[in-house]
């Protein structure tokens, strides 16, 4: 179990009532495949109360690598070896940029994002209601992921003195926190739906629209008639976007020219939608042509812009599926490797879902045949990836 140590570790005080577990690295891979792991994230986050993707994603920012998370699991990744007092030292600085009041530098603080997307932190401890560094790239990304509401129950701030007073590093009301941000679906469903459904048939559709994110399902508007059917549902229950919402990121798409720079397409992407994902997939075709290999690096910090979570990654690596589906002749294990690597090396995408995504195919973002094809050209270059990955383990 990690020691405990004050939340302001400048304050030298032991009966400092504001605890956090010491965050903990472990380096893990070898050669491109390194990277930085935080096994307590998750119980240090909870301390600070604050999402663990906060003080990740933070971190890849500082240090200019990709941050990679995942919530169910409790992993926590940063690209590259770093050293665990660097870790930490930026921990403190994440502290007291997005944790600690300005006015009474307590932790008792709450963060707000306003309609304008301005972040603010309000204190609990003395009322005080003050902006953060709003310039920080991290912002973007709260922005993007806002922090959960507290729910009805009392649910304390996780630096208060009730939720770590006899155990530091905890947090009382946890549990009431749901697993993941609701979707306009949930909300629907919350809202008014229970009048059409019952709580068996809600339960069901909610976890059927979790489970079609899942890349080898399909997601055609045929099977998702079939599967509302399915459910007794009418359509306009899941009507959580326009009929025409697709076609919005389709012509945003087709407006791209090759002579626009970065800067003016996500700005343009930006006004579409907030949400990376949903433009990246026609977005990547409309990028590219025939000479991919040498256009790529001039796009690399636009993509790396545009994809600040896992769901942005797949939706990237959907976008480049389609590509290829309109390029049958470039599906190549050199032309394919090398845009992998580039996206690898660039820490866009990050190893895990590289991976994950090599095993599943999908008629999600191209036809299924494409799927495959492309997946088989990659297939030396993640041959490549898992060789370091258990030249690694064998060491250890």
């Amino acid at each position: 179990m990690a020691a405990v140590v004050n939340i302001r570790r400048d304050v030298k005080d032991k009966f400092y009532r504001y605890k956090m577990p010491v965050l903990l690295t472990k380096i893990e891979g070898k050669g491109n495949g390194i990277k930085t792991v935080f096994p307590n994230m998750a119980d240090v986050a909870r301390a600070l109360n604050r999402p663990a993707s906060y003080p990740t994603k933070f971190f890849g920012c500082e240090l200019g690598a990709q941050a990679t998370f995942n919530d169910d699991t409790e992993r926590y990744i940063v690209n590259g070896a770093h050293d665990q007092e660097r870790m930490r030292e930026l921990l403190d600085s994440f502290i007291n940029k997005f944790v600690l009041c300005s006015s009474c530098k307590n932790p008792e603080t709450e963060l707000l994002v306003s309609r304008d997307d301005w972040i603010t932190a309000d204190c609990k401890a003395c009322g005080h209601r003050g902006d953060v560094e709003n310039k920080h790239k991290l912002c973007t990304f709260i922005v993007k992921n806002p922090p959960k509401k507290a729910s009805k129950k009392g649910k304390k701030g996780a630096a208060g003195a009730d939720s770590i007073a006899g155990q530091p590093g905890q947090v009382d009301g946890a549990d009431g926190e749901d697993d993941d941000d609701q979707d306009e679906l949930s909300r629907k469903i919350n809202e008014g739906a229970q009048a059409l459904l019952s709580e068996e048939q809600a339960a069901k559709l909610i976890a059927q629209r979790e489970a079609d994110e899942d890349w080898g399902e399909d997601t055609s508007a045929e099977a998702v008639a079939r599967r509302m059917a399915a459910l007794g549902v009418g359509a306009s229950l899941l009507a959580d976007e326009d009929d025409d919402e697709g076609d919005k990121y389709s012509a945003f798409a087709a407006t791209v020219t090759s002579d626009m720079s970065n800067a003016d397409i996500y700005t343009g992407a930006q006004d579409v939608s907030t949400k990376s994902y949903k433009v990246l997939v026609p977005l990547v075709p409309a990028l590219f042509s025939d000479d991919i290999v040498a256009q790529l690096p001039t796009r690399l910090a636009l993509l790396a812009k545009m994809t600040s979570n896992e769901k942005d990654q797949k939706a990237l690596l959907g976008g480049f599926e389609r590509f290829f589906a309109s390029h049958p002749d470039l599906i190549t294990p050199t032309v394919v490797g090398k845009v992998l690597l580039q996206l690898f090396e660039a820490d866009i995408v990050a190893e895990d879902v590289l991976l994950h995504w090599s095993t599943h195919v999908s008629s999600k973002y191209a036809p299924k045949d494409v799927s495959k094809k492309v997946r088989k050209a990659a297939d030396p270059f993640v041959e490549w990836l898992k060789t370091a990955e258990s030249d690694s383990e064998e060491d250890e």
